[in-house]
């Protein structure tokens, strides 16, 4: 039986890298990420330079756009360090210069709470946005993004939620036991 199991067993653990391609994939996202923000943020530039009034509120907006894709970018560097580390293979980062303070104690839990925060920001500047442009929105429009901002917050708190309880549980089982 044991010639089956390990086997099987050494496969399964090795499926793991079949998300590999998946991380590449996202670091080609994150490039045409940084390409659409330089592309925004020429035509800020040139609509400052040659137009002869820019209003504040359309500077808001192409402002708000660019944090936006910068947040995005974020979290794609969140998902695609903290899952390959997470769920593929430990990066040896150890003593480097530039390793992000979050990797030490990255783990499932951490990277979900961590996304869904990611989340909730980026959700913040599309709001942020829809009410500055609201005038040219429809209320049915900003209503469901207020609900949808509102089902991302109660799912986020309900994730900490769930990730305090089993924390808080296995650190009471390991002091029952010690």
């Amino acid at each position: 039986m044991n010639q089956i199991v390990k086997p099987m067993e050494n496969l399964i653990f090795w499926s793991r890298w079949i998300q590999a391609p998946l991380y590449l994939g996202l670091i080609v996202a994150q490039v045409i990420y940084c390409w659409l923000f330089m592309v925004e943020l020429s035509h800020l530039v040139h609509g400052a330079i040659a137009a002869d009034r820019v209003s504040e509120t359309d500077v808001m907006l192409a402002v708000l756009g660019l944090i936006d894709v910068v947040m995005i970018a974020n979290l794609l560097v969140m998902v695609i360090i903290g899952g390959y580390e997470t769920f593929v293979s430990r990066l040896d980062l150890e003593g480097h210069p530039d390793q992000p303070e979050w990797l030490s104690h990255v783990n499932a839990g951490v990277l979900k709470i961590k996304l869904s925060t990611a989340i909730i920001g980026i959700s913040s500047i599309h709001l942020l946005k829809t009410f500055i442009n609201a005038a040219n929105l429809t209320e049915h429009t900003i209503k469901w993004q207020v609900l949808i901002h509102v089902v991302f917050l109660v799912s986020a708190v309900a994730m900490a939620a769930v990730d305090w309880m089993m924390t808080h549980n296995l650190a009471q089982q390991r002091a029952k036991h010690h």
